[in-house]
């Protein structure tokens, strides 16, 4: 075994690949046609100075490290040769491109170490790491040393962008690759936002956090406000700093809350690494999930261990009739990366990720890409597992879907996965805050959307209308019994009515098991009208009707399925919670809990003037998957003895009634 380290310093006179004259260069390096490590990207520039380290392990001295730089060319350069042993060499590689052998792309300048280490050294290190807890393995670019927590507060005195002399402020930040935009603030040079979200940090020294304010313009460009940076290695960890940050050039202020925290459950991704195939590792984990110890940490929720095996029959992506495929898995604002198997529509990865849970209701996205030297990757497929449907330890195929998760796409990926998370710390973190994705995409205006959650609210509506009509039978005396009964009932209850019958009559819808939601859920048939008026004043209007029919749509499904059991997890937790609450409101006069519920509505911004408002209900029903993510996570059948490719034929889309 051999260690190799390498330090990338710096380019020089790369080649021009953008239409600015300059390029966005960043470096892989790849053994054994896999990729071992990618640096940052460095924008606009064709003298990058990089400055990363990269330390690999290494067993044959034959095997030629691959260099890559995109935005440039392909180089292949072999540094690992014996007399370079405990030797530290500086050189500058010439870049080159087999197709152009004679052009001049440039030079990268590195220092590359090569160190023997003894096999048994080696073997102990490796056993040793197998024990480890996943915090304990660092591999840059893989993990992220500390985590960057946010409150966006509010911005003062920004400067008037519009005729009106006013703006629609929205904030952008990054952070190294990572990105965040916050919503926009309509009319307002004072805006608040309130909005909290979390960025990695994966650079050991911290790094700088650019922050930019723009003004929401329609139909054209977005004006730019200001800009401000924010370094990292100022911050002191553990503490939440409140910042006061001018924008450049005296255009306004914006107020951040920002606390710096050095992590103790990061995810890991290692080949060598399967936590849970250890039985030791095993048994260290259960025991640090058990029921026991679940108020030792109640921010440890638990960990999920994801097998990518294989996939087969994908789509062909390149002229050549192949395909270059790699997979991302994602899990609320985690993204890990596999390496690429070249030209391969039936690939082998058998890569392993180890990722911590932050909430139990997250949904684990596997999504599989064609690698492309020239631009960006090609969409092949993509499956989306809810944790809690996952049963441990089971080798699954799924059928690859659609970008949308409607509808199947041609090829089908084998993955196993394990799931331990503590029974106490889960349940407790369902009603908190539940923070957006950082990558999350923007509100586009889509006809065949506002149709589809049109026609959601309509049976809703629906719904409405029918119980109601339900209700009307029993006073029209249209069934004697029912009526005799349901008027039996309304004299006991409102003679006998004590609040504690609420939720328990709540807990009574939840534990009868019962189809009527679903029955009197009717399908509507609209036709559809071509929207040929582009004029972004009505855009805008269709874009708002589009999102509240969602947002009303999905609230009202999500009601429906809480009580119609989609998620057995969440229901049982529904009826944990109204049974506490009906025995509280039983034991304790209603007076005192709305005078305690009433004082604390109060008094709640006093004590914490920057605090982030919840609404506990509604954070609990977006837990809850409304009817188009119970499409959407809905695994599609593999039928036995059928091929991949006429798999796709025999899988249409879910018929809605």
């Amino acid at each position: 075994m051999y260690k190799l380290d390498i330090v990338l310093r710096r380019g020089h006179n790369l080649a021009v690949r953008d239409r600015t004259g300059t390029s966005d260069p960043y470096v892989k390096f790849k053994i054994c046609r896999k990729e071992v490590f990618r640096s940052k990207t460095v924008h606009k520039s064709l003298n990058p100075v990089w400055d990363e380290q990269i330390c690999l392990m290494v067993d044959n001295l034959h095997e030629p490290l691959y260099i890559k730089v995109m935005d440039s060319v392909t180089l292949c350069y072999s540094p690992l040769l014996n007399h370079m042993i405990k030797n530290s060499i500086s050189t500058k590689v010439q870049l080159r491109d087999s197709q152009y052998p004679d052009q001049d792309l440039g030079t990268l300048e590195l220092a590359v170490t090569l160190t023997p280490t003894d096999v048994a050294d080696g073997e102990m290190v490796r056993q040793q790491q197998v024990s480890q807890w996943p915090s304990d393995l660092h591999k840059k670019y893989q993990l992220w040393r500390s985590m960057l927590s946010i409150s966006l507060i509010e911005g003062r005195d920004l400067v008037p962008m519009d005729q009106n002399g006013l703006s629609d402020p929205y904030v952008k930040f990054r952070l190294g690759n990572e990105k965040y935009r916050s919503k926009t603030i309509a009319k307002s040079l004072n805006p608040q936002w309130r909005e909290q979200f979390d960025l990695h940090v994966f650079d050991e020294e911290g790094g700088i956090l650019d922050i930019s304010v723009w003004d929401k313009d329609t139909g054209k460009r977005d004006d730019f406000i200001g800009r401000c940076h924010l370094d990292l290695c100022t911050l002191s960890k553990e503490k939440t700093h409140k910042l006061e940050l001018d924008l450049e050039g005296g255009k306004g202020q914006l107020v951040l809350l920002v606390t710096l925290t050095a992590t103790a459950a990061v995810s890991i991704s290692d080949l060598s690494v399967c936590l849970l195939d250890d039985p030791h590792s095993r048994r260290q984990i259960l025991n640090r999930y058990r029921l026991l110890r679940s108020f030792c940490n109640l921010n440890d929720i638990g960990i999920v261990q994801v097998k990518i095996l294989r996939a087969e029959g994908l789509m062909a992506a390149d002229i050549t009739g192949k395909s270059d495929p790699f997979c991302v898995v994602e899990l609320c604002n985690d993204r890990l990366q596999t390496h690429t198997v070249y030209k391969n529509l039936n690939p082998k990865w058998n890569k392993v990720f180890t990722l911590n849970v932050k909430d139990i209701h997250s949904v684990l996205e596997v999504s599989v890409y064609d690698e492309d030297r020239d631009r960006s990757a090609d969409f092949l497929g993509k499956v989306a597992i809810p944790l809690l449907n996952i049963h441990s330890g089971e080798q699954k195929a799924y059928v690859l879907k659609n970008k949308e998760l409607t509808g199947p796409t041609k090829g089908v990926i084998f993955l196993e996965a394990d799931v331990i998370f503590n029974s106490v710390s889960a349940p407790l973190h369902t009603p908190c805050h539940n923070p957006r994705s950082h990558t999350h995409a923007l509100f586009r205006f889509h006809g065949t959307v506002l149709q589809r959650n049109f026609n959601r609210v309509k049976r809703c509506i629906m719904f409405l209308i029918t119980v109601g009509s339900y209700i009307n039978s029993c006073v029209e005396w249209e069934s004697t019994q029912r009526s005799i009964c349901a008027f039996l009932a309304f004299v006991l209850v409102v003679w006998n009515f004590e609040f504690y019958m609420v939720p328990l009559s709540l807990l009574v819808l939840l534990g009868w098991e019962h189809n009527i939601l679903n029955d009197c859920l009717t399908e509507c048939h609209c036709d559809k009208k071509g929207l040929l008026d582009k004029l972004y004043a009505i855009q805008d209007i269709c874009i708002s009707v589009q999102t509240v029919l969602d947002e009303v749509a999905s609230c009202g499904e999500r009601i429906k399925n809480t009580f119609n059991w989609t998620v057995p997890f969440l229901s049982w937790l529904a009826i944990a919670a109204l049974c506490v609450a009906s025995f509280l409101m039983y034991l304790i006069p209603l007076r005192y809990i709305v005078l305690v519920w009433g004082v604390n509505k109060f008094t709640k911004k006093l004590r914490d003037p920057y605090l982030i408002d919840n609404n506990e209900l509604l954070d609990f029903l977006s837990r809850v998957p409304s009817d188009m993510q119970v499409l959407q996570y809905k695994e599609l059948k593999v039928e036995p003895g059928q091929s991949p490719s006429k798999r796709r034929s025999n899988h249409g889309l879910c018929k809605r009634e």
